[in-house]
């Protein structure tokens, strides 16, 4: 249930987006909500922030999506950059992003997948080692969001622990014009503003300052960044199913077959019904992730949070192919603007994790059972 704060949030993000309305060009759009606060309600108020939480973003993530206008980079500068730098940052490092991460001036990008690791952390081969008062990183990452227009990148390696020899993760700023940086655009079929890049990191040289964080402290760094990211992924595929929907309700009652509209058929109405349920069950594990979150709860919120993205990714899914269908052959047109959910849909399936991994996930940690892996 959201509190009235809440509701109020919704209202202006919601009026935001109509203005708006769907665009390939969220230039603007990140812009403007930058100007009225809503890019960093979830960052610390003593560096511009909001001073809220996962909870806030989330909201405003899942209205501009139902408004048609989804801004990918949610998920990755605020949600996960500014959140890892939010908690683990030195004051220098807060003091140079969150204000300007929290008004949109500047942006972030999030390097963990790889060619050969996907995001399995434990597999990955990006390595940092030292070099006097300098870091030195190697390695390639695929599938990366928003790098061009990303003032620097997030980036996650391994070092060497000096006691054990094993390697663990660690973070990085990298800023985007570093020698030995370098982005390759992978061709998608994915209709999205923002793109995606393959990334070499060939002898990249940072100061001792790029690392953020403990370097001992490993996973309970990175997690604390990949638990926003799918909450907020929930939001994103939540906003998307809800857009859908929204034009398929509209079509359902207006269009009219025999003098009868559309809609007054069960078969027609009762899977828009069903798609609606869907969206709100998994729009309350989402709040139950973010409140988990917020609350400093990081395990149970890293349950909630995948069960979470399942559930919104499923949803979004169902409600985008039974828009279309419910629009036939106007479901494939430009003019309603609904196929090209069809393959944004499938993202929530696969980014930033797979569902078959939810599964493992839950069957593993929630249920007991032993892995298969």
């Amino acid at each position: 249930m959201d509190t009235e704060d809440h509701k109020a949030l919704r209202e202006a993000v919601a009026a935001l987006g109509k203005r708006h309305g769907r665009t390939a060009d969220t230039t603007q759009l990140w812009a403007d909500a930058g100007t009225l606060g809503y890019l960093g309600v979830n960052l610390p108020e003593a560096y511009g922030g909001g001073g809220g939480g996962v909870s806030e973003l989330s909201i405003v993530l899942e209205e501009l999506g139902a408004a048609g206008c989804p801004l990918l980079m949610l998920v990755v500068s605020p949600a996960i950059c500014g959140t890892v730098i939010a908690r683990f940052g030195t004051d220098a490092q807060k003091q140079h992003w969150l204000p300007a991460l929290a008004d949109g001036t500047r942006l972030m990008a999030f390097g963990i997948t790889e060619p050969d690791a996907g995001s399995n952390s434990h597999r990955i081969t990006t390595t940092a080692h030292r070099d006097g008062d300098n870091w030195i990183l190697n390695g390639r990452k695929v599938f990366i969001s928003g790098v061009d227009i990303a003032d620097a990148t997030l980036i996650v390696g391994r070092t060497e622990d000096a006691r054990t020899g094993r390697l663990k993760p660690c973070l990085f700023i990298v800023p985007r014009d570093t020698p030995g940086f370098t982005r390759q655009p992978i061709d998608m079929e994915l209709n999205a503003a923002e793109k995606q890049f393959e990334l070499t990191l060939d002898d990249v040289r940072l100061p001792a300052d790029a690392l953020v964080g403990d370097e001992d402290a490993g996973l309970l760094q990175l997690f604390a960044g990949l638990n926003p990211e799918r909450i907020m992924t929930a939001a994103f595929a939540i906003g998307m199913g809800r857009y859908a929907l929204a034009k398929a309700v509209e079509y359902a009652r207006d269009r009219q077959v025999w003098n009868t509209p559309i809609g007054a058929h069960q078969a027609i109405a009762h899977p828009l019904a069903q798609a609606h349920i869907d969206l709100e069950l998994a729009r309350l594990m989402m709040q139950k992730a973010a409140r988990l979150y917020d609350a400093g709860d990081d395990m149970g919120a890293g349950e909630a949070a995948n069960m979470a993205k399942y559930a919104a990714g499923e949803a979004c899914v169902k409600a985008v192919d039974q828009a279309v269908h419910t629009l036939g052959g106007n479901g494939l047109t430009r003019e309603f603007g609904l196929a090209s959910l069809i393959t944004a849909a499938r993202v929530a399936r696969i980014a930033p994790v797979s569902r078959e991994m939810i599964l493992n996930y839950v069957s593993h940690q929630t249920l007991g059972l032993p892995k298969s892996y």
